[in-house]
């Protein structure tokens, strides 16, 4: 019979998950329900909307034969890598700011927050005021002399280009990231660092060489995040987006948004087809972090 010191050790091991249960079946069933919904639908069942045509791989044929997805698969792409890759840069550099000591860094790290507590709609509204033709910018432009007009300002927002949409994800997610690496400087120290720079070694060589694997785990951690978020978001698109062809969480939407019920069908293949890559490209960069933790020797 297991002695009372078996079933303590035995409890002891087993509680951090017993801990996480309730969160995990919360998880389970919201969302890993609605993934198995949105891939039963996407598969031609949807009784309830008078279609029952599962398995039926006709709206991923559909889908992907048609030029269109694969271009609003790669401005999806574009936006989601572009934003979350300038993003990250002014992460670095913003967060090796505020590890310094300097006048009125307690002032410039709380005004450095403020995108955080902000709604994205309101960060749209911005970009339309700063950056629209007739905006800020414009305006300022013609003021300096630098155009005769406020329309005759290049035009930033509404095109393929995405800079509208990649400036309210840069300056939305730029915080978060920053927050992430500075947190894990912070628990890091400075003891290596300073100690590399005693002994004469460059900043880029100290950056290189102890900064950087220090920080890894935030910024990937936080890239995934935004990444991942970047992949699914709609507002900006839409609002900012240069139209057909639109990104695929806006595909989707109008999808949904169509007269015709049964398109939902085709919206929940766009839904997956997000899912599958995003997954994917989240897979092989977790992979190449695992690989350069194990060359580390941290795995």
């Amino acid at each position: 019979m297991p002695s009372p010191s078996w079933r303590h050790r035995a409890f002891a091991q087993w509680r951090p998950a017993l801990g996480l249960l309730p969160l995990g079946v919360v998880i389970i069933v919201l969302f890993g329900g609605a993934l198995l919904l949105a891939l039963l639908q996407s598969l031609g069942f949807a009784p309830w909307l008078g279609v029952n045509s599962f398995p039926d791989l006709t709206y991923f044929t559909t889908l992907w034969s048609g030029a269109s997805f694969w271009w609003s698969l790669w401005f999806t792409l574009y936006y989601s890598l572009a934003a979350t890759a300038i993003a990250l840069v002014l992460a670095i550099l913003l967060a090796l700011c505020l590890v310094q000591a300097f006048p009125g860094r307690a002032v410039f790290g709380s005004l450095s927050r403020l995108p955080l507590v902000v709604p994205y709609a309101v960060g749209i509204a911005l970009a339309v005021i700063m950056m629209g033709n007739g905006g800020v910018l414009s305006r300022l432009a013609a003021t300096l002399g630098w155009i005769d007009d406020p329309a005759q300002f290049p035009r930033l927002l509404n095109t393929h280009a995405g800079l509208g949409v990649i400036a309210v994800y840069v300056w939305k997610q730029l915080p978060f990231m920053a927050l992430s690496i500075h947190a894990v400087l912070i628990s890091a120290g400075r003891e290596q660092a300073e100690a590399a720079a005693v002994l004469g070694a460059t900043r880029h060589q100290i950056f290189r060489a102890i900064t950087w694997p220090q920080i890894v785990p935030g910024i990937v951690s936080s890239t995934l995040i935004c990444f991942a978020f970047n992949m699914g978001a709609f507002e900006a698109p839409f609002i900012l987006g240069g139209g057909f062809p639109d990104t695929l969480p806006v595909l989707a939407w109008r999808y949904f948004t169509d007269a015709d019920y049964a398109l939902q069908l085709q919206g929940m293949a766009v839904v997956v087809s997000i899912g599958l890559v995003a997954g994917l490209l989240i897979a092989l960069y977790l992979a190449l972090y695992r690989g350069y933790e194990h060359r580390l020797g941290r795995v």
